[in-house]
């Protein structure tokens, strides 16, 4: 299986990016990172909620989304939001999937919503919240994508 690669466009809470990173650490995920972002990479923030697998990440930065986007040709795309067309358990994730998180204030720009409506995705929740939290969404999605391929080159024991 080709890794998992999830995106941040945008993210503005550097304990919430701590957590993404530590859960694509642990699950092999590469991470894209595009700017700008609400807090400095050094933040002891960021790093705290990481802890040691700082080194253990993959990790590419991106000016935008335009920049994102020419260093991914063909990429699949998946923007997770709570104007998803379809519950993200209902998709059939393709191998090396992009998973698309928006900033954590107002989520992914409206008019990159409407330009790929047809891969949108939500993760359910009651009608009268605003949203889970970005490290949770990431989690959840990550899970599941692995959790369709069989969790691969995982174990289920601690070692």
């Amino acid at each position: 299986m080709k890794r998992i690669n999830i995106v941040l466009h945008e993210p503005e809470i550097p304990q919430n990016t701590g957590n993404i990173s530590r859960t694509a650490a642990v699950t092999g995920a590469a991470l894209h990172m595009i700017r700008p972002f609400g807090f400095e990479i050094t933040d002891r923030h960021l790093k705290r909620a990481g802890l040691d697998y700082w080194d253990k990440l993959d990790v590419t930065y991106y000016d935008s989304f335009e920049d994102f986007l020419a260093k991914n040709e063909g990429a699949k795309l998946y923007f997770f939001t709570a104007k998803g067309k379809r519950c993200y358990a209902d998709v059939e994730y393709p191998d090396g999937a992009y998973l698309v998180f928006g900033k954590e204030s107002v989520g992914l720009p409206d008019e990159l919503l409407e330009a790929n409506a047809e891969s949108t995705v939500r993760i359910p929740m009651l009608p009268t919240l605003r949203c889970h939290n970005l490290s949770n969404s990431v989690a959840i999605a990550v899970y599941e994508v692995l959790r369709q391929k069989g969790f691969p080159d995982m174990t289920m024991e601690r070692k």
